[in-house]
């Protein structure tokens, strides 16, 4: 049930009509704005700003860091090269944290109904470079100390960090901005209502599976490529293990925290029940294939299309179902089972 003053409950079926549309840059739907209101992030005024500072800082430091970063790439590799990286990616970080935070003080200052918080297009995006500085600042010394660091012990480790810094931006954006708390994503103690969410979700996973295949024969029918798993079959126990800990047990946990309990539950509150649903997904979908590379451009684009097409139907499912039961809980279940059945199969069908 939805309180005075609060949104709806992410668990509970929500209507469209019952939420204020908003646009993402924050301008309420339905009304004449005032001219504070028209300032969004990519509005390049201070005037009439609550915190004028902050969306300098953010913007400079974005686009400085921006910058940097693609020079240290184009300047092919070495110490210096790798320095500019870390340079560009600390700006890229504290400009992109600042955009946030601006965004979510402007949003407050004018009032807005069902969601003041930052976009999660933002969050998101600033959980990239923070990621990637926080796997180095952990990576480097390890890989000097002789530990390996490109097999299952490398992939568990950079989707640990990666978890901590989805948590960390939320809190410190959303939650300790009082946006959203966690409680209203969804995320409620591990308990033995919680383990009944998981088993529930988990069952799922197999008509889930198998609504993908169809998907993933006509894309793979129109782009001739062969996808890899980003955890791929390791053929030996610890390793196994290992693949298995990271790929269904951590990242399912951090993704399902940033999107489904932090985004999906800011978007529905901010546009409603299907647009929120719909952007949570693609977001997910296609935040997977950022990443994604190939042996030609073609070869790259194709396994990009088969990737964002085939997680569409998992991401939809795993919106559909936090909504549906209003805790992380649920479609964690789901998700841990999904991942965990593809990499079983996988690992027992690896090539000999």
């Amino acid at each position: 049930m939805t309180t005075p003053g609060e949104g709806p409950d992410p668990g509970e079926p929500t209507d469209p009509s019952d939420v204020e549309p908003a646009a993402d840059d924050g301008s309420p739907a339905g009304r004449a704005p005032a001219p504070s209101a028209r300032l969004g992030t990519s509005t390049f005024t201070i005037e009439g700003r609550s915190a004028p500072a902050l969306f300098v800082v953010g913007w400079l430091a974005s686009v400085l860091g921006f910058g940097i970063v693609i020079v240290g790439v184009l300047s092919g590799g070495g110490p210096a090269g790798l320095g500019l990286i870390v340079v560009g990616l600390l700006l890229l970080s504290v400009g992109l944290i600042a955009a946030a935070g601006s965004q979510g003080i402007e949003r407050r200052a004018r009032g807005m109904a069902g969601y003041a918080g930052p976009s999660p297009l933002l969050v998101f995006a600033a959980s990239i470079p923070v990621s990637i500085l926080a796997v180095i600042a952990i990576g480097v010394p390890l890989g000097l100390a002789g530990v390996a660091l490109d097999g299952p012990f490398g992939a568990l480790l950079s989707v640990i960090l990666q978890a901590l810094v989805y948590v960390a931006l939320i809190r410190l954006l959303v939650v300790d901005t009082g946006a959203l708390d966690w409680r209203a994503m969804g995320i409620r103690a591990l308990d033995r209502l919680a383990i009944g969410e998981m088993i529930g979700g988990a069952l799922w996973a197999v008509p889930v599976i198998v609504a993908t295949i169809p998907v993933s024969l006509v894309l793979l029918r129109v782009f001739p490529v062969t996808p890899e798993s980003p955890l791929p079959p390791t053929g030996e126990a610890v390793g196994f293990a290992l693949s298995l800990l990271a790929g269904a047990v951590v990242a399912p946990f951090g993704e399902e925290i940033l999107f489904r309990a932090f985004a999906t539950t800011a978007w529905v509150r901010g546009v409603g029940l299907r647009q929120g649903l719909l952007r949570a997904a693609l977001v997910f979908a296609f935040a997977h294939v950022l990443t994604t590379s190939g042996s030609s451009t073609g070869d790259a684009f194709g396994l990009a299309v088969v990737g964002f097409g085939t997680r569409v139907p998992i991401a939809l499912a795993l919106g559909w179902l936090f909504l549906r039961r209003g805790t992380i809980w649920a479609s964690f279940g789901l998700h841990a089972m999904f991942n965990a059945i593809l990499l079983v199969i996988a690992e027992a069908y690896q090539p000999i």
